[in-house]
């Protein structure tokens, strides 16, 4: 069974959709699954929706992303896993392609990203830029589409919850140590909420202060540098 663990923190305005997507999704790959949202500790209709949704609602107290996708993996029954962010939207053949990759013997994987709502011209040239180097050269699953086998993610600790952001390539890196990482063909859908209400220049002081407190390791490991992720404007 596949269990597709969502992180939620107060996602009221994509959670339904993102729940809907993953419902169309696994029923069309034919697959038996669950979904499982940790709802850590939402302000607002949150659980509501993800019950109503067709989740099953564990509850979470840690505000942090690594930490919530941990305690829904396990509370999670399936042997594959699929965690999916509150705002991405899946397909039908993304699925299909992440659970045949695992079923050949894969750890893990990711896909590259896009966004399914309109962005500003120089969004779509710096992820022209970003994608290659990411996925073509990292070879990282980003944070809104990561799978492995549930074997893979106990063997390598889970995500690690001394980090605030970057967490997803720690995690990759601990799956590519125990067997074949995945970029897959399909590509996630996602929201571009970071960069609303945030112009170009903005957002390349964000990104360089990012890299300066990531350092060489990719991830930070404090929460008060990590306010781009964990703020309201999130």
């Amino acid at each position: 069974m596949i269990s597709f663990v969502v992180p939620a923190y107060n996602e009221e305005k994509y959670l339904a959709a993102t729940l809907a997507s993953i419902h169309a999704a696994a029923g069309d790959a034919g697959e038996t699954y669950e979904i499982v949202v940790a709802n850590d500790s939402s302000t607002d209709a949150t659980a509501a929706i993800a019950a109503a949704g067709g989740a099953r609602v564990i509850d979470v107290d840690k505000r942090q992303i690594a930490g919530a996708r941990n305690a829904g993996a396990r509370a999670a029954l399936g042997d594959l896993l699929v965690f999916v962010d509150a705002d991405t939207h899946v397909s039908a053949a993304l699925v299909k392609e992440a659970v045949s990759a695992l079923r050949a013997g894969a750890a893990g994987g990711g896909a590259r990203v896009t966004f399914h709502q309109a962005v500003p011209w120089w969004v779509t040239a710096f992820m022209a830029l970003f994608t290659p180097l990411y996925f073509g050269l990292g070879r990282w699953a980003a944070g809104c589409f990561v799978f492995c086998t549930r074997a893979a993610f106990e063997a390598a600790g889970g995500f690690d919850e001394g980090t605030y952001a970057g967490e997803e390539i720690h995690f990759s890196r601990a799956l590519k140590r125990l067997g074949r990482f995945v970029i897959l063909r399909e590509w996630v859908a996602t929201s571009p909420r970071k960069v609303e209400n945030r112009g170009f220049w903005e957002m390349m002081r964000i990104n360089f202060d990012v890299l300066r407190k990531a350092g060489f390791e990719g991830r930070i490991k404090r929460r008060e540098d990590a306010g781009f992720w964990y703020e309201d404007r999130r």
